[in-house]
């Protein structure tokens, strides 16, 4: 009897117990038992409160306890409480850098591009112009680990609707693909959203690279040669057709980079101009840094190059000068000038010709006198040095091209 007295006793004081800590735990306005770490703030807002694989407190909100919550009128609509605790469990699992995956698209482009910090100036530049596009946009300013590929096609779709060319928007997306990656070997995210085919969302509408023929090549520089208004740029364009130059080499050459006795052209480096002016930078790649052979007739243009020279106005550009083509105000020529004078020759010569040339610009003529010496069967890394090309895939890929054309134009003549 005695025993069993007893052991009520014990039963009734552990119920107690058990309903005296059951009130003690945390509820919700709703009655809902709160886990630990969540509470709720008194304007109806949970709260989780965690330590990072830092170490560090953190914390995280939101409106709705459970995804079947309803959310308070007025306010946005988000993830729950738990499901917010149950991608951070995962991530500290995981080993994901909780605080990193906060970071701004911006703010990891920031940090990848300092992982690099010594590039040339049209390099900067370049960055410079993606850096301001993405903070011209929403997407610049989202958390990456709130980055979704439907996001980064939705931003290729509105950076085309912006006016931005396929190419860049090409290059941009490999820039943020490689920031993204960083991230993912940082333990800030797990997927990369610019991992797409960049074709499949927007369309390529870059135009082919094409070559003059030797007709329309010919017809060129005949009607230069005869042209009252544009004579003068006979002997420049002359050498670009053929000397393969990129336009930002041709227009720093100066005396010293002629070399007669030996009939070649060095190269070592190129003009360019921007906001602040003219500088001088190294060639496009490190294959750019090269001797370039000329024939007769290139150098009786470059010696008619020399006697016309005029006194230049600028003295010297990055311990340059005496630079060869320079403009009426005695300033070296730039890309620009050439591309107007070009749009002018084509305008001019289609206005009347029945046979029009293709628009035609500064790099269409290095692309001529490529696929002119493909044609002709050179040596295909003889040609890739005298180019400058970085890679032998890009002066091969003019040979595909070449064959393609020459097999056209021999299977027409054979069967006509």
């Amino acid at each position: 009897m005695v025993v069993c007295v007893y052991v009520v006793l014990r039963l009734f004081h552990t119920l107690k117990g058990v309903r005296k800590m059951s009130k003690l735990k945390r509820r919700d306005n709703k009655g809902r038992i709160l886990n630990t770490g969540e509470s709720q703030r008194k304007d109806g807002r949970y709260t989780y409160k965690y330590v990072d694989a830092m170490g560090k407190t953190r914390y995280v909100y939101s409106w709705k306890l459970l995804p079947t919550d309803r959310l308070p009128k007025g306010k946005r609509d988000d993830l729950s409480l738990r499901e917010k605790e149950r991608m951070i469990q995962r991530d500290l699992f995981d080993g994901i850098d909780t605080k990193g995956s906060k970071m701004t698209l911006c703010q990891l482009y920031a940090k990848k591009i300092a992982q690099r910090p010594n590039v040339k100036k049209n390099t900067q530049q370049g960055r410079k112009y993606l850096m301001d596009a993405l903070e011209n946009d929403i997407l610049g300013s989202r958390s990456i680990d709130s980055i979704k590929p439907s996001d980064a096609r939705a931003w290729a779709i509105r950076m085309k609707e912006r006016g931005f060319s396929y190419k860049t928007i090409s290059n941009y997306k490999r820039s943020l693909k490689a920031s993204f990656y960083m991230a993912i070997e940082d333990d800030c995210v797990r997927k990369n959203p610019f991992d797409f085919q960049l074709g499949d969302v927007i369309e390529d509408d870059s135009r082919e690279k094409v070559a003059l023929s030797e007709e329309q090549e010919q017809a060129l520089l005949d009607f230069i040669r005869q042209d009252r208004t544009y004579q003068k740029y006979y002997d420049d364009i002359f050498i670009l057709l053929k000397t393969g130059l990129r336009i930002s080499e041709f227009c720093g050459l100066t005396k010293k980079d002629l070399d007669f006795e030996k009939h070649t052209i060095h190269v070592s480096h190129q003009l360019l101009k921007d906001r602040d002016g003219y500088y001088i930078a190294e060639p496009k790649t490190a294959s750019g840094n090269r001797k370039v052979p000329m024939s007769d007739e290139t150098e009786k243009a470059f010696h008619r190059v020399l006697k016309r020279k005029q006194k230049a106005k600028i003295k010297e550009i990055g311990g340059y000068r005496n630079f060869l083509f320079l403009n009426t105000a005695g300033n070296p020529m730039q890309e620009s000038s050439y591309k107007s004078a070009l749009y002018g020759i084509v305008r001019k010569y289609n206005k009347s010709h029945e046979i029009p040339l293709p628009k035609i610009t500064p790099h269409t003529l290095r692309h001529t006198f490529c696929t002119r010496l493909a044609q002709k069967k050179m040596n295909p890394k003889n040609l890739q040095y005298i180019m400058g090309h970085s890679s032998i895939t890009i002066t091969l890929d003019l040979y595909a091209h070449a064959s393609e054309t020459g097999a056209n134009v021999e299977m027409r003549s054979l069967i006509a």
